[in-house]
């Protein structure tokens, strides 16, 4: 059994579709930070997406632990021209496109970028990778809002619909475990 313990970056204190936008985390909240370090598996090993937000989150709770690359496949969806808008800002380019991509995801991307399909895809094989190559072991990676959905959806087979509803807060944990042929969710959401 693969263990993942999936970690969502500090909050960035912004608003809009910050997907592939480099934009920094407000790690200011010291005691949050300590507390989340100390829920962590101590052995556990600790990746992140190649983004700021999630690589100054994973160094600031991975203590001791081993480090592994940061990983561009683990970013958040990329939301192409749509990037840093607001919903309001997106829906006034393509209300349709915009209702379509939000009430019922899946195959509808935003121009120039990607569909909740193409972007699990891409999580997913990443997470396999990670499972295979260090498989039996507790791995915490810190990423983003859809991707830890993506996976919950994945271990849950809900529809997207249904993955989306659930609220992933910043600094938050989400277990979920792999079974060699199957998933087990055992916690979503919770705040150390």
């Amino acid at each position: 059994m693969t263990r993942f313990w999936w970690v969502r970056h500090g909050p960035t204190n912004r608003r809009g579709l910050y997907g592939w936008t480099d934009v920094p985390a407000d790690l200011s909240d010291t005691a949050a930070i300590e507390r989340l370090h100390d829920h962590l598996p101590k052995d556990g090993l600790v990746i992140s997406s190649d983004l700021q937000r999630c690589i100054a989150t994973a160094d600031a709770i991975s203590g001791t632990r081993q480090r592994l690359p940061h990983s561009p496949t683990l970013r958040e969806i990329n939301f192409g021209d749509w990037e840093t808008l607001t919903y309001a800002e997106a829906e006034a380019i393509d209300a349709d496109l915009a209702r379509d991509y939000w009430s019922n995801p899946g195959h509808s991307a935003p121009p120039g970028g990607e569909s909740w399909h193409q972007a699990g895809e891409r999580i997913s094989g990443a997470v396999d990778h990670l499972a295979e190559t260090h498989k039996g072991r507790d791995i915490i990676i810190v990423a983003h809002f859809a991707v830890i959905l993506t996976q919950l959806q994945r271990a849950t087979g809900m529809e997207p619909k249904s993955a989306i509803s659930f609220s992933i807060d910043n600094l938050s944990v989400t277990r979920i475990e792999h079974l060699g042929d199957a998933w087990r969710v055992l916690g979503v959401n919770h705040k150390p």
